[in-house]
């Protein structure tokens, strides 16, 4: 079968569904490849790139979607693209089926098999199909890098001979695929950043990236993670003023603010209203990365970059991903195979469109003369459900109160260990010589210290404390040196020993060290 894709006609779209390194891959699937004069010129591929590949170069789009099989586009096709399907010829592109009720009939009076890339289910093993997290997690990056262009100024804070400058503060509002994106590239670039999710369990994630979870002072039934496929749902009247209320405190502090909330199949919430812009200081930016969806923010015109009267620029632009073309279609071709290879299970170039798979039935929006949009829900949840019960949060009177517990039984213990240690030393010392206990008395001691230093250190951690270890070794040697010189034959050999088995720790110590700082240096 025959793998085509044509040149995207959406005005200023630069993506293509076809790299040259992809149509390699489907190649070893067993599919010819083909594309259109020209679909990857704006991304950076030549047709002569695709010629060297392999890849049989089509002049116009009609003789390309006549001669393939199979077509793949990154934007929902035209109407014109939707009259030259035919019968049996499967679609692979975004299609935008809930609003595309018009595309999915002709597809159906055609007999033509349409797969959503949106669509796909998310699950763990549809993750490398998944081109919207693709995509999300360019427009996050480049909202950063289009919001660091606007505003004018650093991101990081500098100390300089002309004064100082303060670090940038940002705003993330909603922490999805994209918003986590911008986090990373905002502390990256120094900014102190704040974020704000609806799903709790997403916090830990923020703060792991180096930004401050947003917390509202407000108790509401948490999300089912799961049961949303990992998307925020709408909340309450009451957690939503809460949530206003707690942006309007914000808005005079924050200098970038980057909106990316949306829920499935609905319009994005208004969540950065008009007297929030107002209250933010001139010269701040707004980055709405859902203005094609309405936007977060009440100004947002979509594809347009405005400035309000307080010198506020908002930024409603809807093509960050094609606007990093090169990237962006290697990201989402790579998204294109994975699905390919899911349709050919035998390696043969022939698709096999098995509606019993979770993640082809999932994406599959007509099939075989009919619409099967929408899909039933997978098998297999989205994510794992959250714990029944939250883990309670201590006070700090409580926390206080725990680790004095702690302190009192740990204490306890060890009065407990040192008074059975005396009462065995007193009976030692009972029936042994005066010299031997001097040194019986050295030795138990040092067990205890040594316990003491080395056994409460976490096992994860022992390796680091290698230089620990080797100071500990030659206090060792240190010891048995005196001891060897003390006259008694048992006491030297015993001297020596120590000598020889401290000497073997410190200089494997040194290797296993040298080794493990050879594996983070730069050849």
């Amino acid at each position: 079968m025959k793998f085509g894709v044509p040149k995207e006609v959406f005005e200023g779209e630069a993506r293509v569904a076809l790299t040259p390194e992809s149509a390699k891959q489907l190649q070893k699937l067993g599919y010819d490849c083909a594309v259109e004069t020209g679909a990857g010129a704006l991304a950076g591929f030549s047709d002569k790139d695709y010629a060297e590949a392999g890849v049989e170069v089509i002049k116009t789009a009609a003789a390309l979607w006549k001669d393939c099989d199979i077509v793949a586009k990154v934007r929902q096709p035209s109407e014109t693209e939707m009259k030259r399907l035919k019968s049996g010829q499967t679609l692979i592109s975004f299609f935008n089926p809930g609003a595309n009720e018009a595309g999915m009939e002709m597809a159906k009076s055609k007999g033509a098999n349409v797969i959503a890339m949106e669509m796909v289910p998310r699950i763990s093993r549809a993750q490398k199909m998944d081109a919207l997290s693709s995509m999300a997690n360019i427009a996050g990056y480049r909202a950063v890098i289009e919001a660091s262009n606007n505003f004018g100024r650093f991101f990081t804070g500098q100390i300089t001979a002309a004064g100082k400058v303060p670090p940038a503060k940002v705003l993330v509002v909603g922490a999805g695929v994209a918003g986590l994106a911008a986090i990373g590239t905002s502390t990256s670039l120094g900014a102190i950043t704040y974020a704000f999710d609806v799903r709790p369990e997403v916090a830990e994630q923020v703060e792991s990236m180096g930004a401050q979870f947003v917390y509202l002072d407000f108790e509401e039934e948490q999300q089912d993670g799961a049961a949303t496929g990992g998307y925020a749902s709408v909340s309450s009247p009451e957690f939503r003023e809460a949530q206003l209320a707690k942006f309007r405190e914000l808005a005079p502090e924050v200098d970038i603010v980057i909106t990316t909330a949306l829920i499935p199949n609905r319009e994005a919430p208004e969540l950065w209203t008009e007297d929030m812009v107002a209250a933010m200081k001139p010269g701040s930016v707004i980055v709405d990365l859902a203005a094609e969806k309405g936007g977060n923010c009440k100004l947002t015109k979509m594809d347009e970059k405005i400035v309000t009267e307080n010198g506020v620029t908002i930024i409603g632009y809807t093509d960050f991903p094609s606007r990093m073309a090169a990237q962006a279609s290697t990201l989402y071709s790579t998204n294109i195979r994975h699905m390919m290879t899911d349709l050919t299970p035998e390696k043969d170039g022939q698709i096999v469109h098995n509606m019993e798979d979770d993640v082809i039935r999932g994406a599959t929006v007509t099939y075989a003369g009919a619409i099967t949009f929408p899909p039933p829900p997978p098998k297999i949840k989205a994510i794992a459900a959250k714990p029944k019960e939250a883990a309670k949060v201590l006070t700090a009177e409580e926390k206080r109160a725990a680790e004095t517990a702690a302190f009192k039984a740990q204490t306890k213990q060890q009065v407990t260990l040192m008074a059975i240690g005396a009462v065995l030393l007193l009976g030692v010392g009972l029936v042994a010589p005066a010299s031997f206990m001097q040194h019986f008395i050295v030795f138990v001691l040092s067990v205890f210290i040594g316990f003491q230093v080395i056994w409460n250190v976490s096992h994860s951690l022992h390796t680091p404390l290698m230089a620990v270890t080797n100071a500990i070794s030659s206090i060792i040697i240190l010891g048995a040196l005196m001891q060897i010189g003390s006259g008694s034959w048992l006491v030297i050999v015993l001297g020596a020993l120590s000598v020889f088995m401290a000497g073997i720790n410190i200089f494997g110590g040194f290797m296993v060290t040298r080794r493990m700082l050879a594996m983070f240096q730069k050849s």
